[in-house]
């Protein structure tokens, strides 16, 4: 039995997301798709799809019939849109899978604190960036403690949609929030870079962790073999999610961090990823796409299963 699910939002996320539940999902069905320009091209693919739509916003999913039977709501828009998205839906006991950085709900990123937040109604999946950086910090933290984490997004400006432009100021303290609190970083720094070029490159992701141990100390071959064990798990949803080389040590002593407001004496942990897409939306040079759309797909089918164990307890 597949669980009814709506998604608002047609643009490239929410677009990306629906092909996503109808190829891969045997658990969930788009049962409504949801914009604001009755012209967009994902409300126009839905239709194709059989899919119920509406350009109205979240006052017409509200109207719709398929509403009454929707259980989860994903929401593929902006950050400001989501505040009043989540009023609307919530008020409805509807719960949410929020793929913009509104951050209304706990941070999750499946492969590092998903169990934690079963039954929050409104969990957060950070941002592309998060999703690609936030379970290398973890597995750097789990090897060594972590005093700051910086990550750099390089994302096609192909694929950066008007919600994800709209939301940069957003995206890079969310991240950087997300580094720290499911990371395990002491302090968090994001940056995401819209790259123009032509043809468009694969998402990128660099992230820097600075250890507080000395060369002696630092257990580099567990270090390596977290990070490993990470990347696999990643790429059970992702496929594309890879490593470009080798993990990095680097000694750095530096007599005043900006970063942390104090001297630093340590190892410098640099990971270098790609990621590229599965093509269902955009190419394959839009893994930033994929990556959020296949963390939240997979948060949804989990949250799904945890609420059908308890029906049935």
């Amino acid at each position: 039995m597949s669980i009814p699910v709506a998604i608002i939002g047609s643009g490239n996320i929410g677009t990306d997301l629906m092909f996503k539940v109808k190829r891969l999902s045997s658990e969930l069905e788009v049962a409504a798709m949801v914009g604001i320009d009755p012209e967009s091209d994902g409300l126009a693919r839905a239709r194709r799809m059989g899919v119920a739509t509406t350009h109205e916003g979240v006052k017409g999913l509200l109207a719709m019939p398929e509403f009454a039977d929707v259980q989860l709501v994903f929401d593929a828009t902006s950050a400001n849109a989501h505040l009043q998205n989540h009023e609307a839906v919530s008020a409805h006991g509807k719960q949410m899978v929020d793929l913009t950085p509104a951050a209304i709900g706990p941070y999750v990123v499946p492969t590092v604190n998903l169990e934690e937040h079963l039954d929050a109604p409104n969990v957060n999946m950070v941002t592309c960036g998060g999703q690609a950086t936030t379970p290398i910090v973890a597995a750097v933290s789990a090897a060594a403690p972590v005093a700051y984490a910086e990550i750099v997004a390089s994302i096609a400006a192909q694929s950066a949609g008007p919600g994800t432009r709209a939301n940069i100021d957003e995206f890079t303290a969310t991240t950087a929030r997300a580094l720290e609190t499911v990371g395990g970083a002491g302090h968090g720094k994001a940056i995401i870079v819209l790259n123009p070029a032509e043809p468009p490159l694969t998402m990128r992701d660099t992230v820097f962790c600075l250890v507080e141990q000395s060369g002696e100390e630092l257990d580099e071959a567990a270090v390596q073999t977290s990070v490993a064990t990470m990347v696999a798990r990643v790429q059970e949803y992702v496929p594309g999610y890879r490593l470009k080389q080798e993990v990095q040590f680097d000694r750095v002593e530096e007599p005043w961090l900006p970063a942390l407001g104090r001297p630093f004496r340590g190892i410098k942990v640099s990971v270098f990823l790609e990621v590229s897409g599965a093509g269902h939306y955009l190419p394959e040079y839009a893994g930033n796409l994929d990556i959020m759309t296949s963390a939240a797909l997979r948060t949804a089918e989990r949250l799904t299963q945890a609420r059908m164990e308890g029906a049935a307890r």
